[in-house]
């Protein structure tokens, strides 16, 4: 298949998840040009999260943000979640629930979309006055989930068990096919990333790169691209890489 006629699509995932995006492009005839703008690296204290994963019995619900939440939580404890049958595990997204299910975990809920506010809809946390929830997820994550549990009368912690950074990346192949005008569209998969983006390119590119379709995984992040300056924006269905493979090739074939 050469769908995308040798397009150049920049994916700024981070390294350890790009793989497969980057394949599904060059199956599909274009190239892939890896610029991870985010990079996912684990808390310095392993033992505070080993002390809250062994005292999570005091909790009812251990909620799990994403599948780095879960492979960082795992990391950091020895391979291992503490189970408990007073403890309900949650899950924001199918991925996220695959990596508990990976590690031996029973899954209580799943959200059936990827955000927080699609966990949030669900039955199960309508009713949640008195009951102690855990949060487990990455350094500086959105606030919506926990505020809204709090609003219902929840008690809310966090454990942080990873961090984003700006990684240091060789930024020459970008900044030559944006001089070349050949970069064709690029993908975000978060809204640090999408900032780490301006960040990691010198400013005189600046306008070439706000130039080119962007492709996003979310409302949210459409409106972030908008407000910084992006022109062609489109936004995935959902945060896969099956449907932002779609958008790409929608974007750039019309088809």
């Amino acid at each position: 298949m050469n769908n995308l006629n040798n397009a150049h699509i920049l994916v700024t995932r981070p390294a350890h998840q790009a793989e497969n995006l980057c394949r599904l492009i060059e199956i599909q005839g274009g190239k892939a040009i890896r610029f991870p703008t985010l990079d996912i690296q684990a808390v310095l204290d392993p033992g505070h999260v080993q002390n809250i994963l062994a005292n999570s019995r005091k909790i009812q619900w251990l909620i799990f943000i994403s599948a780095n939440a879960v492979n960082f939580a795992l990391k950091a404890n020895g391979g291992k979640i503490p189970r408990s049958n007073s403890v309900r595990f949650a899950a924001v997204g199918q991925s996220t629930a695959r990596a508990l299910a990976d590690a031996g975990v029973s899954v209580d809920l799943v959200s059936d979309g990827y955000s927080s506010e699609a966990l949030l809809a669900t039955p199960q946390l309508q009713q949640v006055n008195g009951l102690r929830f855990l949060i487990v997820r990455g350094e500086g994550g959105r606030e919506e989930l926990a505020s809204v549990l709090r609003g219902r009368g929840a008690e809310v912690g966090y454990l942080n068990v990873y961090k984003r950074v700006v990684p240091t990346v060789d930024n020459s192949e970008v900044l030559r096919l944006l001089g070349q005008r050949k970069l064709d569209a690029i993908t975000i998969t978060s809204g640090e990333a999408l900032q780490n983006l301006l960040i990691m390119i010198p400013q005189p590119y600046h306008p070439m790169l706000l130039a080119i379709p962007i492709i996003v995984v979310s409302g949210r992040i459409a409106q972030m691209a908008g407000d910084l300056g992006f022109k062609q924006i489109v936004a995935a269905e959902y945060p896969a890489d099956i449907a932002i493979m779609v958008a790409v090739t929608i974007s750039l074939t019309g088809k």
